[in-house]
């Protein structure tokens, strides 16, 4: 079966039609994935991982942790979610994407072994979405005989489907109000649902945050005996607006990170103290120059990412809840310095507090531009024109997001055009201002 085959029937999957099919709302359970992968050899315990949760940040800390790790000269599996504009983004050994080819084969391998436990009764329903390309990616890493792997919690943790392995270490990034619907209404509810990736007499390793966070995270260690790692010891004594250096490993290394915005220091903080906790610990051979190198080889898109072209600058940023937008509106307190004209282009899923990411956000901007992305979730463009109108900024609708970059450009001439609000519009929108919108574009920076 062809790799375009396999990408339709995954697509299939998905929450929104499974809905639409009429199909009851999936129960999270570990019980499900487990049984699966039973059935596929159980290929999740077949390579050492660390497992990475939290609410923002986890993905850019896993990015640099894996990259740190490949520097390192380790064959180092990286698993995340979701992706900007592949499902192969997800999954990565070294710094390559597995194959279309591999990527089909495994899926259709997932899926009829599903299929034919459906039928034999031993499961009662096709995997999700998710637990299929978790099922896909622990098939991919095993065979690829990784010797480590770092994996990015999808959502939650206890119930998540990546919580079926063993990790040598818990990394638990910044925790706020996201998912309400599904992890619970308060910072603390929330919290509990991370720190299932926790285990007995294990390593959790984070930073200071949130007080109900860390009373939870406290509370739920201590019940375990599982010894907590701070991460302070590497962040820059001060708010650092360039490069800095941290000791690790009984050497001065230099963070000069591509991932911008102060708050991609606590990120990078936790990277490190991942790396040096495996080779203090678990005898991995990570040295001081890997953990420097892997820091300025990071490659995670669509973070505060900047590129000219024509003229005018962009930055595209992933934000995608209040906590990211507060991240990013600190991200561009430089940038937006001194520029004009300033476009917003904005959509999110209707899951998402639009009005109160919209006080954040807008009132920076002479213009929004709100566009309508491709996901059954997508806030009504009525809804995100109300949100606008509220903060008193002018905002109008393109009909696509092309149209939405189109607008931006031809508006924004020695401006900045701001592309955020969901991982959808900006993968749709990188890949058109990578592709068709990029004659004339300079270094990306």
């Amino acid at each position: 079966m062809s790799y375009a085959a396999a990408i339709d029937q995954l697509n299939a999957m998905t929450p929104e039609l499974f809905a639409k099919a009429g199909q009851p709302r999936r129960k999270f359970s570990l019980d499900e994935v487990r049984i699966l992968l039973s059935a596929l050899g159980n290929p999740e315990r077949r390579f050492p991982a660390v497992l990475i949760a939290g609410t923002n940040g986890k993905g850019s800390t896993a990015a640099t942790l894996a990259s740190i790790l490949t520097e390192a000269g380790l064959r180092t599996g990286l698993y995340t979610s979701p992706h900007l504009e592949r499902p192969n983004e997800r999954i990565r050994v070294g710094r390559e994407e597995i194959a279309d080819g591999d990527f089909a084969r495994l899926f259709f391998l997932v899926s009829d072994k599903a299929d034919q436990m459906v039928r034999e009764r031993k499961l009662p329903q096709m995997p999700s979405f998710f637990e299929m390309l978790t099922a896909l990616a622990f098939l991919y890493l095993a065979e690829s005989k990784v010797e480590i792997a770092v994996l990015e919690v999808g959502m939650g943790g206890r119930l998540d489907a990546t919580n079926v392995v063993e990790p040598l270490v818990s990394v638990v990034t910044d925790i706020s109000l996201d998912h309400m619907e599904w992890l619970g209404p308060t910072i603390a509810a929330i919290a509990r649902e991370k720190a299932g990736i926790l285990r007995a007499g294990g390593t959790m390793i984070t930073l200071p945050q949130h007080p109900e966070a860390n009373q939870v995270l406290g509370h739920v260690a201590t019940e375990l005996g599982v010894r907590g790692v701070s991460a302070v010891p590497y962040m820059p004594a001060n708010e650092a607006k360039g490069p800095y250096t941290v000791e690790a490993l009984g050497a001065t290394v230099k963070v000069d990170s591509p991932l911008k915005g102060a708050h991609q220091q606590r990120n990078v903080a936790l990277a490190i103290a991942a790396a040096v906790e495996l080779a203090e610990q678990h005898g991995f051979a990570v040295c001081p120059a890997a953990i420097e190198e892997g820091i300025r080889r990071t490659e995670w898109p669509g973070r505060l990412e900047r590129m000219t072209i024509a003229g005018v600058e962009w930055v595209l940023d992933v934000a995608h809840n209040p906590a990211g937008a507060w991240a990013l509106r600190a991200g561009l307190r430089n940038i937006l310095e001194e520029r004009k004209p300033r476009i917003l282009i904005f959509s999110c899923l209707r899951d998402k507090p639009v009005a109160e990411m919209a006080q954040i956000l807008f009132p920076l901007f002479e213009r929004v531009i709100v566009a309508p992305i491709h996901a059954a979730r997508a806030t009504a463009v009525e809804d995100l024109l109300a949100a606008a109108k509220a903060t008193g900024t002018a905002a109008t609708a393109a009909e696509t997001v092309r149209e939405a970059l189109q607008l931006a450009q031809e508006n924004a001439a020695g401006g900045v055009v701001v592309v955020s609000g969901s991982v959808y519009l900006v993968g749709e929108a990188r890949a058109m201002l990578t592709g068709e919108f990029a004659v004339g574009k300079s270094e990306a920076r």
